[in-house]
């Protein structure tokens, strides 16, 4: 995740030694993924992985009153149901694309058999738990003591280091969800961003004007999760 402007594509497949990738590849299909598909809900059977190339897909705790906050992100560096090639999984969360995506997917029952051929795909799906662990946790935190603004600016570095653009289409309901906030919070903070000339906002559209200043606005947290990834999937 370094926030250059290239053509991404998925770390974890392009980590895998050539053998291992072999296993996977003739099961491999590109499927582009649109905003706000729901790929899946709490206690849903997991049959899919997905392994994203340029997007991102939001991971989403649901309370029994119907409120949502993200606890997770999955983009380039990552992949969505990865736990199931171990065994039989169900989601413990809400699966959403947050912007369009480009993806590989694959059946869970094609993973898991080379999961049981692979050391290096053993390694990979046990690194990517880790992080994503990681992820979560840090999330929990983050929402609990760090400003709407300082989160704010956290996910849009992460958003843009996921993209192949300084350009973030978002809707103000997921701003809202994704930060667990009123829509009008979303407005005002996005506003002050702007005032500052960090980014341009209006209805639906984010660009990235000032990087290096979202980086001094964002919480500690970016960093942090930035580099429990890089630890473990270098």
């Amino acid at each position: 995740m370094d926030g250059t402007l290239q053509a991404l594509q998925n770390r974890l497949l392009a980590s895998l030694p050539r053998d291992d990738m072999a296993l996977l590849a003739p099961h491999l299909s590109v499927v582009n993924l649109e905003r706000g598909r729901l790929l899946h809900d709490p206690g849903d059977k997991i049959d899919t992985v997905y392994f994203p190339h340029d997007g991102v897909i939001s991971l989403m705790t649901l309370m029994e009153s119907g409120a949502a906050i993200e606890s997770a992100t999955i983009g380039c560096e990552g992949a969505l149901g990865l736990m199931a090639a171990v065994g039989p999984r169900q989601a413990l969360s809400r699966a959403i694309v947050q912007t369009p995506c480009k993806a590989e997917r694959i059946s869970v029952h094609h993973i898991h058999e080379a999961w049981e051929r692979s050391p290096a795909l053993r390694d990979l799906v046990d690194r990517h738990t880790e992080a994503l662990f990681g992820h979560a946790i840090q999330s929990v935190a983050c929402n609990a003591l760090h400003s709407v603004e300082a989160r704010f600016a956290r996910w849009l570095l992460t958003c843009h280091d996921r993209i192949s653009s300084d350009r973030i289409a978002l809707t103000q309901e997921f701003l809202a969800d994704m930060l667990g906030v009123q829509r009008t919070t979303v407005t005002a903070v996005a506003r002050g961003l702007q005032t500052k000339g960090i980014i341009r906002y209006r209805r639906g559209v984010v660009d990235i004007i000032d990087r290096h200043a979202l980086e001094g606005v964002s919480c500690e947290c970016y960093g942090v999760v930035r580099r429990t990834y890089e630890r473990l999937l270098p």
